[in-house]
């Protein structure tokens, strides 16, 4: 079975591509030891490479799952944040209502009692201007009617009238002296 193939055989009867069943020439051996020999060194150092994919797609799941979780927790926690905040500002509205009624009430008193301070000042002006006016006209009517009793006095008077006042009125001054 062993036949000697020199190489100018080989290349002279080559027509093409042909399946050469010479085990040594076709180094079937060489590679099934080669292959062996990987397979059996390989073999271990092909587990570690799996092992330690396998371990970093482990951890590679774990932290995307812890990142899950935290995400979840956050986003509860935000769902949560957001509700507190939902009913804060309803309470804030609530309470800027309530405000605004109470605010709007106390303006709206102050203005009436405002009013009520106003009509009463004014009255009070009003009467006092009155009775200013009253006094003014009373005192024009005293004024009007001393004058015109000083005159009604004065045509009455003659000399003879006067003397005989002043001589009466002097005669009483000197009772008073004595």
């Amino acid at each position: 079975m062993l036949q000697n193939i020199n190489l100018n055989t080989i290349l002279s009867h080559s027509d093409g591509f042909g399946i050469n069943t010479n085990l040594f020439e076709t180094n079937i051996l060489n590679l099934t030891v080669v292959i062996g020999v990987l397979f059996y060194y390989g073999k271990t150092l092909i587990s570690d490479i799996v092992t330690n994919r396998k371990n970093t797609i482990q951890k590679s799941l774990e932290e995307a799952e812890n990142k899950f979780r935290q995400a979840a927790e956050n986003l509860s926690f935000a769902k949560e944040q957001l509700q507190k905040a939902k009913v804060k500002a309803e309470q804030i509205r609530s309470q800027g209502s309530s405000i605004a009624k109470q605010t709007s009430k106390k303006i709206l008193t102050s203005a009436e009692n405002d009013i009520k301070r106003l009509k009463e000042t004014t009255l009070y002006a009003i009467q006092f201007e009155e009775e200013k006016s009253i006094v003014e006209v009373c005192q024009k009517l005293t004024d009007l009617a001393i004058i015109r009793a000083v005159e009604k006095i004065k045509q009455s008077l003659n000399t003879n009238i006067q003397k005989k006042i002043v001589l009466q009125n002097t005669e009483k001054l000197s009772l008073f002296k004595k």
